[in-house]
């Protein structure tokens, strides 16, 4: 079953189950001799971690990340990493009524159909909880980039839940303030109308959907192929893998319906002044004026700013009475989905948001081949030899 693996070069496999043992990736595709910082892998988990806030599930999970391969003394060393999350607080006795009866527009009767059984506790593999493996992979592909010749930034902020939309902001301000408040918001005063609604919805005992908008800045032009494996189509996919996700778009996205094609075609100039200093490109070569595209043209980057928007769902298990079929007895039946679930999911997705734009843009650079790895920082050679005494390159 392929489902579980993403990536070409850069690629992560993953397993695990909500309510299993542990969660785990494993990811291929990493240079040798990179400074490999696990705290900064943490880091990126604890923004994803159950519990941080009010607004989020109240499971207590820890998240600690371990590393178990591919790494000798703090440095990549070109073979598979394997990271391990253990799971510590599953309750998996409140989804035994869910058994033969599956709650309302969860993947419950979807993966019994498809594979006869299923892991019940929790949703299984179906679970959000799997997204936590793939923030370790972001977490890692974060740092190859940060230690290649390239100056890639990502960033991603919650620009609405429900009816409440943020304000437009700049790259500076996603950086600055969308980790200011717990709906991760860049916009305080649409953050604090968003927390708002919320909680109305929490205490009625219902949920809420919204979405995200992300950018990436510093990502080289020439990256993606024609078709099936162009930019935005494997981003699309990167997008829609993250569950609940209901819509991924683009540069000027649906606005795109009521715009004239002269307006929307970006004419073209050259980037020898400064107000093109935000462009990845060579001195002296042809730019677009304008990125209503977000950043991609034919399918490959132009070297202008990557960005778009990612819609979410409102999150299905709520604790309001609904209705199921249980295929074991026959029966429909009330039921009532107990337990520990978020009232909304983009403020917890916003890390696995960048965390895909990472491994999706690594793994491209990598493909067009624009990581030098006698360009990583920190490789082999370029530290102190004690911590390789027998490697050829040191001798």
């Amino acid at each position: 079953m392929n489902g579980n693996r993403f990536g070409r070069l850069f690629q992560l496999t993953t397993y695990g189950e909500s309510h299993g043992e542990a969660m785990g990736v494993t990811v291929s595709g990493v240079p040798a001799g990179v400074d490999l910082d696990e705290s900064a892998i943490q880091a990126q988990l604890d923004r994803r971690k159950p519990g941080q806030s009010m607004i989020t599930t109240s499971r207590g999970e820890p998240d600690e990340v371990r590393i178990n391969s591919g790494i000798q003394d703090g440095y990549t060393t070109g073979t598979p990493i394997g990271m391990v999350i253990q799971n510590k607080d599953a309750k998996s006795g409140k989804y035994e009524p869910f058994v033969t009866a599956p709650r309302p527009s969860h993947g419950d009767y979807t993966y019994s159909a498809k594979f006869g059984t299923r892991n019940w506790g929790g949703g299984g593999r179906s679970s959000a909880r799997e997204t936590v493996n793939w923030v370790a992979a972001g977490a890692v592909a974060e740092q190859v980039l940060d230690a290649s010749e390239y100056d890639v930034a990502i960033k991603a902020h919650v620009n609405r839940i429900g009816d409440v939309a943020a304000d437009d902001v700049g790259f500076e301000e996603l950086l600055a303030h969308s980790e200011e408040n717990d709906v991760r918001c860049a916009d305080p005063d649409a953050a604090a109308e968003m927390q708002e609604l919320i909680e109305d919805y929490q205490e009625r005992g219902d949920s809420i959907g919204g979405s995200i908008y992300f950018e990436c800045r510093g990502v080289p032009r020439g990256l993606g192929a024609p078709r099936f494996d162009s930019f935005p189509a494997r981003l699309g996919q990167a997008m829609f893998s993250i569950p609940a996700t209901t819509g991924v778009e683009y540069g000027l996205g649906k606005d795109v319906t009521d715009v004239a094609g002269s307006d929307r075609n970006e004419d073209w100039t050259f980037d020898d002044d400064e107000s093109f200093d935000h462009v990845e490109s060579e001195e002296g070569d042809p730019v677009p004026v304008g990125n209503d595209h977000g950043g991609l043209q034919g399918g490959i980057t132009t070297g202008e700013p990557i960005y778009g928007e990612a819609t979410w769902h409102a999150p299905t298990s709520i604790p309001k009475t609904q209705r199921s079929a249980d295929w074991e007895t026959g029966d429909e039946k009330e039921v009532q989905v107990v337990g520990r679930h978020d009232p909304v999911l983009p403020p917890r997705a916003v890390p696995v948001v960048e965390a895909m734009l990472y491994c999706t843009v690594l793994d491209f650079m990598l493909l067009g081949g624009r990581i030098n790895p006698d360009r990583i920082d920190g490789r082999p050679g370029e530290y102190d030899t004690d911590h390789h005494p027998s490697s050829p390159r040191n001798e």
